[in-house]
């Protein structure tokens, strides 16, 4: 049973890892559902929201490690932007998580499913968008790997507040945060996809130890589970990065799309179920 046990949980952090760090996800979309759903049917014992997002922070957080690294070898996070990112959602993910005791979290769901399908047809639509030139306070350069130079920029206002709803988003529903940030780092401050998912990543990390940190003191981490999960998340991480070096931006957002789609349908389809 124990051996059956890890080798699933293995599966699991190891895809989880993989997608997650190529898109720049962290991977919470696929463990909370996977803890929820084994923790009630095949599990020793039942695990709580709670407890699957604590669980779910802890593991996300060793992938967002395993992937920074490799993304930093490659020079393809923007430190200084990650760090103003952090600024916003370390305070969000401490009040992510007293949040997750809190608002009744059926209504939330349903909110947050409906956001997400937003952001799939903002997603769909924005390359028809005639493009604006925008005074930015912060303006960015990078050039990817054809030699085409990217131009992108944010208001430090703007992206702080931004970051504060990511975290409060990242640990109420223990997700990581990614599937908000890259898409706003993408639509509202033209990151380059690559550069968009590496820098989510390094401000996931930071994130998810100030929301573990705030769940372990709540008691909302299993941490057989959590030690299950992390060896395939850190494996996955590692291999997400040498896997999104190959591939195209568009690729990229693609994938991305495609989860945030399935995220949403999943989201409001559990809030009309439940």
């Amino acid at each position: 049973m124990f051996y059956g046990l890890a080798v699933m949980f293995l599966v699991i952090g190891l895809f989880a890892g993989i997608v997650g760090s190529i898109a720049g996800l962290g991977g919470g979309m696929f463990f909370v559902p996977a803890l929820l759903y084994l923790g009630n049917d095949y599990l020793p014992g039942s695990v709580s929201p709670q407890v699957a997002a604590g669980t779910s922070l802890i593991v996300i957080g060793v992938t967002a490690l395993s992937s920074s690294i490799s993304y930093l070898k490659q020079k393809r996070v923007d430190i200084q932007s990650a760090l103003l990112f952090f600024l916003g959602s370390a305070p969000g993910a401490i009040i992510g998580v007293y949040l997750n005791t809190l608002l009744p979290i059926k209504a939330f769901t349903l909110m947050f499913g409906l956001f997400q399908l937003s952001m799939f047809i903002l997603m769909m639509v924005k390359d028809k968008i005639k493009p604006r030139s925008i005074n930015w306070e912060v303006r960015r350069q990078f050039v990817d790997s054809d030699g085409v130079e990217h131009e992108y920029g944010y208001r430090r206002s703007v992206v702080v507040f931004v970051a504060f709803l990511v975290g409060i988003t990242s640990s109420l529903f223990g997700v990581g945060g990614g599937i908000l940030m890259v898409p706003a780092m993408i639509i509202l401050f033209r990151f380059p996809p690559h550069i968009a998912a590496a820098t989510s990543m390094l401000v996931i990390f930071f994130s998810a130890m100030v929301g573990s940190a705030t769940n372990i003191i709540h008691d909302h981490v299993n941490w057989l589970y959590a030690a299950l999960l992390a060896p395939g998340a850190w494996i996955g991480g590692n291999l997400g990065t040498l896997i999104a070096r190959r591939m195209k931006g568009k690729t990229v957002v693609l994938l991305l799309r495609v989860l945030i789609l399935g995220m949403a349908i999943q989201m409001i389809g559990e809030a009309v179920i439940k």
